[in-house]
């Protein structure tokens, strides 16, 4: 149980690493906006990481994401893997991640509707007439972020950067039984130049090789077509992660603004009739108890509607991690009211995600 600085409401679904309600976030931001730039400051500088997106005078512009960072001499960028070197902005390496076979069909948040997990895309960009039993998966997890989503599932990036390695050798590691590679992380984003190579390198000998990505949608649009293209010709599938619908809810939960990934969405969406199956653009949104509530879903769901009713959406159910470890297990009741909401939105193709997580404990009512 915890206690909301601004309001000075207690209740289980008030993160205390955060400090602030749902509420107070949305209809009182200007008031809680400095505390919740003080949390997201303090939890990177533990990393070794920027502390809020730099604006040097006279540093260097970054065009990658959305932060736009214009990194001074001697210092690195927000996401931690571009550097400004005696006036020259570039990477620190070539690509800093961890690689690995993940057997077909597999837990992604596309599994349920793409060539890997489904009846979908067979026989151009599948193997199988269903499932993929017998091949696998390159998965590609990127260990760098342009966010800083204080309730990420996959925190432990921030750690270092790891192994590095090239474009080349990443593709190499692509054999007969691999039939897609997906992007993840942390986030494709930071380091989409070497994505974008590995992909066009995997791609040169002919075979099906499925390009996908899961993204926070925050890229330069310049490498966004780029994605597409290489997604749309190989049968892949781009899927944003949405993670809220009102910006300074974004802005607090992630430390970033929402702008950009609904702007890129929407511009993707422009591509979905021209190829249907399998699916070519698919969303999702992690259930954060107490912050990604209905009123969240309801807003991107008449988002997505309003583009296209046929676009899958996964609603995910969320663990505790993090800054956010003491909020509770996503609720059954709180899933499938989402579901019903996005349904009543339009939406078509509406899914439950990590179905296994969710409680049976209803923390709707026990808040109200």
């Amino acid at each position: 149980m915890a206690r909301c600085i601004n309001c000075g409401r207690t209740s289980p679904l008030i993160s205390k690493g955060l400090g602030v309600c749902v509420d107070c976030i949305r209809d009182d931001w200007n008031n809680v906006r400095n505390h919740i730039e003080a949390v997201h400051k303090k939890v990177r500088e533990s990393f070794k990481l920027q502390g809020e997106v730099p604006k040097a005078q006279h540093g260097v512009k970054c065009n990658i994401c959305v932060n736009e960072c214009q990194v001074p001499n001697g210092a690195k960028g927000y996401c931690g893997v571009r550097a400004n070197t005696d006036g020259k902005l570039q990477d620190i390496g070539e690509g800093f991640l961890d690689w690995y076979y993940d057997s077909l069909p597999t837990n992604c948040v596309a599994d349920w509707v793409c060539p890997g997990g489904s009846k979908s895309g067979y026989p151009k960009y599948s193997y199988s007439e269903g499932p993929e039993y017998g091949y696998k998966n390159l998965a590609v997890f990127y260990r760098a972020c342009s966010f800083d989503c204080l309730f990420c599932q996959n925190w432990h990036f921030r750690e270092g950067l790891g192994r590095e390695i090239s474009a080349s050798e990443l593709a190499s590691k692509v054999d007969a039984r691999t039939s897609c590679i997906c992007y993840f992380g942390g986030d494709p984003t930071p380091q989409i130049k070497h994505a974008i190579e590995t992909s066009k390198i995997a791609l040169e000998e002919k075979r099906i090789l499925r390009i996908c990505w899961e993204t926070n949608g925050s890229v330069n649009p310049v490498f966004l077509k780029e994605m597409a293209k290489l997604s749309l010709d190989s049968g892949g599938c781009i899927k944003f992660d949405l993670k809220t619908w009102n910006e300074p809810v974004n802005l607090a939960l992630c430390g970033v603004t929402n702008k950009r990934t609904l702007d890129n969405f929407a511009y993707l969406a422009n591509f979905v009739k021209e190829r249907t199956d399998p699916p070519f653009l698919i969303a999702s949104t992690l259930l954060v108890p107490g912050y990604v509530d209905s009123e969240e879903v309801r807003g991107i769901a008449h988002f997505i509607a309003s583009l296209n009713h046929n676009i899958p959406y996964s609603l995910l159910a969320f663990y505790p991690h993090f800054l956010m470890n003491d909020l509770p297990t996503t609720c059954k009741d709180h899933a499938y009211a989402a579901l019903e909401i996005a349904r009543e939105e339009g939406l078509n193709n509406v899914h439950i995600g990590n179905i296994h997580l969710l409680s049976n404990f209803n923390y709707m009512k026990s808040n109200n």
